[in-house]
């Protein structure tokens, strides 16, 4: 793990907000994502990979789903997560859709 892949990776307004929503829902699949980004697929593929390649997140497969949590055993998240809470405000972006399982 490197200090500088998780703060480049933490300097994106997107990739903060995921992490917040993260931090809100446990787990979130990509369809929902860009649902609430209100951005391509390839596009949240990105983010989460640059997020996934920093240590900050972890991904599980279900199907043809691909769910994303935070990596609760990376020591620098763990300490950013109070501060992310306080200062990362997600209200800009679109509410959740009910998404059922297929």
């Amino acid at each position: 793990m490197k200090l500088r892949e998780i703060f480049h990776a933490l300097s994106d307004e997107v990739r903060l907000k995921i992490i917040r929503l993260l931090i809100a829902h446990k787990e979130l699949c990509v369809c929902q994502l860009q649902e609430v980004f209100g951005i391509s697929q390839p596009n949240i593929s990105f983010h989460l990979r640059i997020l996934k390649n920093a240590g900050l997140i972890k991904s599980r497969k279900e199907g043809k789903w691909s769910y994303y949590s935070l990596n609760k055993e990376n020591p620098i998240l763990i300490h950013l997560i109070p501060l992310i809470e306080k200062n990362v405000n997600v209200l800009g972006v679109k509410p959740f859709c009910e998404l059922k399982n297929e």
